[in-house]
């Protein structure tokens, strides 16, 4: 399997060729591994539709867009464009989550298109609204590197569990305690109206979407109280405020098999594995060493690529994007 190293020296090999600039170096090189992934899928003429969706927020953290939203309906909309549904679709996930409406309706259309054949493949990071995407699949193939996230929604930044949380602990104190409402009006006040509300809104949002996309999916074939039991084993799990003990925490496999989830591991094949860890190279290097920040790919080469201060729709397979050079201060 190539590593991180050896594709960045195919990626430098191939540049060298002056009518290659750096971005359309990463680009043939990227969807030469993309084509050799989607060829291994199935028997010729019935290999599975890929599309990779890519987030740069590990190397660029704090971009306008980097995350799940409205805009990237588009960028999937020109990937889905042409794919034959029948074949099914393997979404590979590299996202900090995101928006929750874009997120539901990002998985409203894909299942729409591709019914319930749609795996969800983990490479390294898939969080928040990258997990709901991935429950709402019928299989998640990940590494021993790989990991999903909490699925606690967060109203600007706050935990909307903990808010909940913080509320209920207040009652309880002041209920025994009628000084406590000394304490807790001066943590309380910082709170606007109705935002309580907005937080038990959200988390249930969050959570009933989740129950309901794995009991429509990934647990559909198990006996009704099963099904229901399973998926409502797994939301607690992934919505534990207090057990997880923060957004960012980083579940791995065994932890999500222990859940409940149908999770299988990239290393059970080992041709699988390298090629979809190359690939995930491929991305990393696009991200780290171009202006790209968000990719939403298939595998006819058929890209949306976001860039920093502009973007770029590919929409001929093997077409190479011009370099855009950053601008001072950028």
């Amino acid at each position: 399997m190539p590593n991180w190293s050896d594709i960045l020296s195919e990626i430098n090999g191939t540049r060298q060729n002056a009518l290659v600039a750096a971005q359309g170096a990463a680009d043939l090189i990227r969807r030469k591994h993309l084509t050799e992934l989607h060829q291994l899928s199935g028997v010729p003429g019935q290999q599975r539709n890929i599309i990779a969706y890519y987030s740069g927020f590990l190397s660029k953290p704090g971009i306008q867009g980097i995350d799940i939203n409205d805009e990237d309906k588009n960028g999937f909309m020109m990937a889905v464009h042409n794919l034959d549904p029948k074949y099914g679709l393997d979404l590979i996930l590299h996202t900090p989550g995101g928006n929750m409406a874009a997120t539901e309706s990002l998985v409203s259309y894909l299942k729409q298109k591709f019914g319930n054949d749609i795996r969800a493949i983990i490479p390294q990071i898939a969080m928040s609204g990258g997990t709901m995407i991935a429950c709402s699949c019928k299989e998640i193939i990940m590494g021993r590197q790989s990991n999903l996230g909490p699925v606690d929604p967060q109203l600007g930044g706050i935990p909307a569990a903990g808010v909940m949380q913080e509320f209920k602990k207040a009652y309880a104190e002041i209920k025994r305690d009628k000084n406590r409402v000394q304490v807790w009006q001066f943590i309380l006040r910082q709170y606007p109206p109705s935002f309580l509300g907005q937080c038990e809104n959200a988390f249930d949002r969050a959570a009933n979407f989740v129950r309901k996309e794995l009991e429509a999916n990934m647990f559909r074939d198990l006996p009704k109280a099963k099904r229901e039991r399973t998926a409502r084993k797994v939301v607690k799990a992934l919505t534990d405020f207090s057990g997880n003990k923060g957004h960012d925490r980083h579940i791995h496999y065994d932890e999500l098999k222990a859940m409940g989830l149908k999770v299988t591991q990239l290393e059970e094949s080992q041709t699988f594995q390298d090629l979809v860890l190359t690939v995930h190279h491929c991305y990393m290097h696009s991200l780290m060493n171009t202006n790209a920040f968000k990719i939403i790919e298939n595998h006819m080469g058929v890209a949306f690529v976001k860039m920093q201060q502009s973007f770029q729709m590919t929409g001929i397979p093997g077409m190479i994007p011009p370099m855009i050079v950053p601008q001072p201060g950028s």
